[in-house]
């Protein structure tokens, strides 16, 4: 039996930090610039997400928890947007303006999957008496709801600033709420007190000021560190090396990685910690809350760009490394519709074909095979749309599905020709063609033109339906009986 998560909607969980807007330009490259040796990027599409601590903050709210971020933005209209994605991704907006400093933007200008430039607005520097004043304000007032806190020090200017850092510990410390680093620099007194640390390997090494070579260094340089800065807890991540956690009264915990196909580390850090401090939150000890998230953390690596991951997506991994398989093997394979947007405009930004199917795939058996292989010969890309437990009960009847879910994706998601699986609630899968636009939306020939679900949205905007042959003698329904007799 998996592991089953805690509740993360109990969590109320405050995120202060240096929050930003990532934004992504996405293109094509087919030629070098008559004017200089640059590349000329055609722009296919453009958008933007939360970053900074306000990743840290969507991934909360991507597992359920009540995320409020606290920050700084410029009077702008980065500031505008930001504030804006914020309530779309449902957390609160607690971020005050500072009129002296634009809001902090990264723009990305990515073609074939690989960022071409990346340009950063920003005026990094210490907060001003006033803003200072009215964040330490919004934090003591919010502090006392919260299961847990998480700084999120990008090296901006919020914890350079005389004093804050240490302000905001000990009001934590006062209500007896933990506190959750994302560190930067060598100088971690500001941190002083804080209930855990969580760096990287580079970062422990310029704190540490020497290279850290081996486990056993590794765990010496760890343990000294905790104790000069008086941490209860220090999570050291070491990207495929895996994690290693240190605390006060307990033996060091050190969580081999799993093998993965890395394919983006953007935010695995701010994912890792969001996990980990949800976790804390909702009664895990820190040593279960580790292996949580470093399961989080291969998910996370297998996505396009700074994606969360969400709760169902870290039930799956943990269900599936229980059952001694690898959890995050196929991680990239499923995802939120968010992601799946996401993971689409990159894909069509390559001049790749997107082609669409749905259905139950309840005991996939040949017939499934056929139709899944027939689709993906249509295109580059083969997105399938599965309907959700509930929904397949309402099609089928009380009895159905015969597997769960989580099982019927792991079975899509570990065939070569199925490129990503996303579940829907509904009865039809109109809502996810609409958000995916696919080239191609595919049924089986036992329907007619007419009766395919999103036939008019496609061909609107010039794509077509196709309808494959079927292999003949295969059907669930037929399975099933004969299992019953």
């Amino acid at each position: 039996m998996a592991r089953a998560l805690p509740d993360f909607k109990s969590a109320t969980i405050l995120v202060l930090g240096d929050v930003m807007l990532d934004r992504y330009i996405m293109g094509e490259v087919r030629r070098i610039s008559p004017e200089a040796p640059v590349p000329v990027v055609r722009i296919r599409t453009r958008y933007e997400v939360p970053g900074g601590a306000g990743n840290v903050g969507k991934n909360l709210a991507k597992l359920g928890c009540q995320a409020v971020v606290l920050g700084v933005v410029g009077d702008d209209g980065e500031g505008a947007i930001l504030r804006g994605l914020c309530v779309e991704n449902e957390m609160d907006d607690m971020l005050v303006i500072d009129k002296s400093r634009p809001t902090i933007t990264k723009t990305r200008i990515v073609a074939r999957d690989q960022q071409l430039l990346r340009l950063d607005d920003e005026q990094p520097g210490v907060l001003s008496d006033p803003v200072r004043a009215q964040l330490l304000d919004r934090f003591e007032k919010m502090v006392v709801r919260c299961q847990a806190v998480i700084l999120s020090d990008y090296g901006k200017g919020i914890f350079q600033t005389p004093g804050f850092c240490q302000s905001v510990v000990s009001l934590a410390g006062k209500h007896g709420v933990p506190v959750f680093v994302d560190p930067k620099g060598k100088d971690w007194e500001r941190y002083r007190s804080a209930t855990c640390i969580t760096p990287n390997s580079a970062e422990l090494e310029d704190v540490a000021e020497t290279p850290v070579q081996g486990e056993v260094q590794l765990l010496g340089e760890a343990e000294k560190i905790r104790e000069r800065y008086g941490a209860e807890w220090l999570l050291v991540t070491r990207g495929a090396r895996g994690m290693c956690l240190l605390g006060r009264q307990s033996a060091p915990v050190v969580i081999p990685t799993i093998a993965r196909e890395v394919y983006d580390v953007s935010g695995a850090g701010d994912t890792v910690i969001a996990v980990l401090a949800a976790c804390v939150a909702c009664g895990l000890s820190f040593p279960e809350a580790t292996r949580v998230a470093n399961t989080a953390a291969g998910i996370v690596v297998g996505k396009l760009g700074t994606q969360p991951v969400t709760a169902a997506e870290l039930q799956y991994g943990l269900q599936l490394e229980e059952s001694g398989i690898n959890g995050t093997r196929y991680a990239g394979k499923s995802g939120s519709l968010e992601s799946a947007q996401m993971q689409t405009q990159a894909w069509r930004s390559n001049g790749e074909r997107i082609v669409f199917t749905n259905g139950c795939f309840d005991l996939l058996h040949p017939g499934h095979i056929h139709l899944l292989e027939e689709a993906k010969g249509l295109g580059d890309r083969l997105i399938v749309g599965l309907n959700s437990d509930s929904s397949v009960k309402r099609l089928k009847g009380p009895r159905r599905p015969i597997l769960p879910e989580s099982d019927r994706m792991v079975l899509l998601k570990a065939l070569s020709c199925v490129d990503l699986v996303i579940i829907f609630e509904e009865d039809t899968p109109l809502r996810l063609i609409e958000a995916l636009r696919p080239d191609i939306l595919v049924k089986g020939s036992d329907y007619r033109l007419e009766q395919v679900v999103g036939r008019d949205i496609v061909e609107s905007y010039g794509g077509r339906v196709a309808l494959v042959s079927l292999m003949d003698g295969y059907s669930t329904t037929r399975i099933a009986e004969k299992l019953v007799t």
